[in-house]
């Protein structure tokens, strides 16, 4: 869950201490790895299980994880996370053998179980998604940032570190997503089942080879992050999305490189895990200090374990995808691990632990299969694969073994779920865990459906039939319910709005029903090129905005006729009619923060059809009197029956 006790980088003095403590913790690394000090008698698996909140009347992001984290503090294995609506919880270390997998799979249950009995009292819902379907980009505001010393520091350590003037997403799939925003906190969009794997020094390099080369067809198979803010996207759009979100380098007339602090790696591991760390000491700044307690040579030389904990905090803000992680065991004994990190939370428990027993399997068996990982596919098209499986899913081409084209279902059925039962039999797995948990991705190989295509097809439907935030809403209700009944997805029916029970309108923000794909036009169009746009678009008027998009009018259908009667034509005086002679100069506006109702009020006491929604001047999308007649005809419609 990461060290607490940390802080921001204040002054020159704090900067020294803390560098000469990252040296001396890797000259100790080094000095254990050179004379066999690691635990190599066992090998353990292990998990962390982040989840989203939301309220159960909106399903909504609810910003109670701090509240439901001190309920439940003394259990030990639950703790709060970056934004208030996120927690996660802590997954015993287990030996990797028997029903492991299965005894794994029960103390998640029991878990959320435990969780959510306190939710219930505070009218909330766990989901287990990638990304919430309906998180809304308010939701990401540093007011909701967990009040914590470690969060806070991290947010100011990157935004110290930004060479721009703002963070910037940009995303293209199906919609495209090009939006700007003003702090990291649009990390806390990502949820992930985060697998744990110890490994021997002496393997480190090898598995981890193997651990980047299976990255892509773990996570085509097991996407689940399609949606952000109503945009259908890419396949794992946490990918894309947490490596944008805090990326603090920006554009330059010349070709200098500069690596995310999220990222794959730009090349194979040759000899140990130094090679990572070293490398990300040396591209990355220090972002955050902590009261280093003891000195780690010195600890050494009373040949006792050391935490390490400067190389571990700066460790734990360098995002790589395959994480190279150092910890002590409970004997006493320092291990070493590779952490997972590109598995998406959900779609429902079972799920996750097939992801889970796949991708271990694979590990253990591809080890066993090849020397050498590297002799079988380059680097680049392990990296090429990546970035593909992230956007396209389980729809991607990869590049495989002797440069052969494959899908991720058939390569998952005719060579992965293979060799993950060969591991998983080495290691002594119950047969029927490894039926059970390789059973569910072999379904849904065979059935082209995970997460992401369930999501993007449902959604896709939804839409046609009701408003954005309907479909949202309808989208993660039956998420929750599929979740609640543990049912693998390749198995999840689609949706239909009279499943929507506890859906309340009233809560809605004019953000989340207000159209944002805008018509509008400037003040110096001649009223005739109005006139025809309006009939083309079957409009009943025009927004009238200039050329830095701040709203300076609305030019109305009865204007346009009101002339028409009058004078005959679209001239005045032998001139054309420009849009600025007829447009409501001072139109009635709302914002984006607003609820429904008060739009509604507006909209009825103004008489207007139509109401403007601007965010400090500036239009950013419009809501008319058709836009509330289909909330009430869905939500009249769900009354009646």
């Amino acid at each position: 869950m990461g060290e607490q006790n940390v802080s921001i980088l204040n002054d020159k003095e704090q900067k020294a201490i803390f560098l000469k403590a990252l040296l001396d913790d890797v000259q100790a690394l080094e000095y254990m790895l050179n004379n066999d000090w690691f635990e190599t008698d066992v090998q353990r698996v292990g998990a962390e299980q982040e989840m989203v909140i939301v309220g159960k009347e909106h399903f909504k992001p609810s910003l109670v994880g701090v509240d439901v984290v001190d309920k439940l503090k003394d259990k030990g294995w639950i703790e709060t996370e970056l934004a208030k609506f996120n927690i996660e919880t802590n997954l015993k270390p287990r030996v990797f053998e028997k029903k492991a997998f299965s005894k794994m799979e029960n103390e998640i249950r029991t878990y959320l179980d435990v969780i959510q009995s306190e939710l219930d009292k505070m009218n909330s819902q766990i989901v287990l998604t990638g990304i919430l379907p309906t998180l809304r980009k308010f939701d990401l505001n540093l007011k909701n940032l967990t009040p914590k010393k470690r969060y806070k520091a991290l947010m100011e350590a990157i935004n110290n570190q930004q060479l721009g003037d703002y963070y910037e997403l940009k995303l293209f799939g199906i919609d495209e997503l090009i939006v700007k925003h003003d702090s990291p906190l649009i990390e806390a969009c990502n949820t992930s089942f985060q697998v744990h794997l110890q490994i021997n020094p002496d393997e480190f390099a090898k598995m981890y080879n193997i651990s980047q080369v299976l990255a892509a067809p773990t996570m085509a198979i097991a996407a689940n992050s399609p949606i952000v803010f109503g945009k259908r996207l890419w396949h794992e759009s946490r990918i894309a999305l947490f490596q944008q979100a805090l990326d603090t380098r920006s554009s330059h007339d010349h070709l200098r490189e500069r690596s995310p602090r999220v990222r794959f790696g730009n090349d194979w591991i040759k000899e140990s895990i130094l090679e990572i760390y070293k490398d990300d000491i040396a591209r990355f700044r220090v972002l955050l200090s902590a009261d280093v307690s003891e000195n780690s040579l010195e600890v050494i030389n009373k040949n006792k374990t050391p935490k390490l904990m400067a190389l571990n905090v700066h460790n734990s803000t360098v995002y790589r995808w395959n994480r190279a992680c150092y910890g002590i065991s409970g004997n006493g004994k320092p291990h070493l691990r590779i952490e997972n990190r590109v598995l998406p939370a959900g779609p429902t428990v079972l799920d996750e632990m097939a992801n889970a027993v796949f991708w271990l399997g694979a590990m253990i068996g591809m080890a066993m299969e090849v020397d050498d990982i590297r002799d079988h596919i380059s680097f680049s098209d392990a990296k090429d694969n990546f970035g593909k499986a992230a956007k396209f899913g389980i729809d991607t081409k990869l590049t495989w073994f002797n440069d052969e084209k494959i899908s991720p279902t058939r390569l998952a059925l005719d060579k992965l779920i293979p060799i993950a039962r060969k591991g998983l039999q080495s290691k002594n797995i119950d047969n029927k865990d490894i039926d059970k948990y390789l059973g569910v991705i072999e379904k849904r190989a065979l059935s082209h459906m995970n997460g992401a295509r369930w999501q993007l097809k449902a959604y896709t439907k939804l839409k046609e039939k009701g408003t954005e935030d309907q479909a949202l809403s309808t989208l993660t209700a039956a998420m929750i319910s599929n979740q609640n009944k543990n049912l693998p997805v390749s198995e999840w029916e689609m949706p239909k709005y009279k499943s929507l029970d506890n859906y309340n309108p009233s809560k809605l923000l004019v953000s989340e029903f207000m159209q944002t794909d805008l018509f509008t036009v400037h003040d110096d169009d001649i009223i005739e090129f109005v006139a025809d746009l309006m009939d083309w678009r079957k409009t009943s008027f025009a927004l009238v905005e200039d050329d830095s998009g701040t709203l300076v009018g609305v030019v109305t259908i009865k204007r346009v006729l009101n002339h028409m009667v009058k004078n005959k034509n679209f001239k005045k005086d032998g001139q054309f009619l420009l849009v600025k002679d007829i447009m409501y100069k001072n139109p009635i506006t709302v914002s984006q923060e607003a609820d429904i109702e008060t739009a509604a009020k507006l909209i009825i006491e103004n008489e207007i059809e139509n109401l403007p929604v601007v965010k400090n001047g500036e239009l950013i999308g419009v809501l008319t009197t058709a836009d509330f007649l289909r909330v009430s005809s869905n939500l009249l419609g769900r009354l009646g029956k």
